[in-house]
């Protein structure tokens, strides 16, 4: 013998309810927590594609990257100081190179190993 279940009025409210609050939360979009900008494709180009992205051009867009991006209220990227203060100095501009490899080592104490490691080798010359 079967038995028919019916849902009474109130299970199907509270069904519908349930339906409802979960596609809200998955309508709900999270910002990304770093703003890119050019940084991952000039690091493409600089490796796969010698000569597209020379030191100069990457100093030019990731120094107007970095400006925009703190314009815009958002967090650089991890490495792209690091990436800046290498082409600064691969330009010859040690100075440069040191304070871009001291910021990223203040943004990202992860980081202080490595970045001290460049910041003793310009200081010592080499």
């Amino acid at each position: 013998m079967r038995v028919a279940i019916q849902p009474t009025r109130s299970a199907c409210i509270a069904a519908l309810l349930i339906l409802a609050l979960l596609s809200g939360c998955a309508a709900q979009q999270t910002q990304p927590l770093y703003r890119w900008g050019e940084y991952e494709s000039l690091v493409y180009k600089m490796y796969k594609k010698p000569g597209e992205a020379e030191p100069g051009l990457q100093v030019q867009k990731l120094s107007a990257d970095i400006e925009r991006t703190i314009a815009e209220g958002k967090r650089v990227p991890p490495g792209v100081h690091a990436q800046l203060g290498y082409m600064q100095f691969l330009q010859g501009n040690d100075g440069a190179a040191a304070e871009e490899f001291a910021t990223e080592r203040r943004l990202y104490p992860e980081s202080v190993t490595f970045m001290n490691t460049f910041i003793e080798r310009l200081e010592a010359g080499s």
